[in-house]
Formats: structure tokens, sequence, C-alpha cells
């Protein structure tokens, strides 16, 4: 399992760089994804879900008509930890799969 240690600025910034459409907003890795229709995006979200309760890692995602907002942190760290980076990189490999 990935550490639940918060990264430091210079390492969200690297992942940020490297990870198209990734910031890190309050806390949290963010990012917004867009789909052809509302269908679509609930589909995605569903196999977001299930990857989070998976992982016992979960996130605050935001659903509406053909857009889904995914943000990752892990509370009891204080911050965006490696658990994190490890979920958004699973986030994009479901919106693209």
């Amino acid at each position: 399992m990935a550490s639940r240690a918060p990264l430091d600025e210079p390492a969200l910034a690297t992942f940020c760089q490297t990870h198209a459409g990734w910031t890190h907003e309050d806390g949290a890795l963010v990012k917004s994804y867009r789909f052809a229709d509302y269908g679509a995006a609930v589909g995605f979200t569903m196999r977001v879900a299930l990857a989070a309760e998976k992982a016992d890692h979960h996130p605050e995602i935001g659903l509406g008509w053909g857009r889904v907002r995914v943000a990752w942190s892990t509370h009891d760290a204080g911050g965006i930890t490696a658990l994190d980076v490890a979920m958004a990189e699973r986030t994009d490999s479901l919106a693209n799969g």
C-alpha cells in the first residue's frame, strides 16, 4: 500500500506537471473530466467508486451532465499522500479504459 505521509510541494508540482489536468487545491489533487453524456459520466463515477472502495480510500466526487470532478486527499494525514497520487493515476486509467 502507498505511503500515507504528506507529499511536499515539489513532489506535488512534479505530479501535476506530468499528469495532464491534475491540480492541487485546498489540500487535494483535483481533476475534472468531460464525457459525451450523463450516462457516461455516471458510469465513470461508478468505476471510480468501486476502485475507491477496493482501496478503502474515497475521493470527493462531483457529478453533472457529462462532467465529473474528482478530488483525492488523505484527511487523516492532513494533505496529499502517495496513496492519493496512486488513486489519481488509477482514476485516469478508468477514464481512458
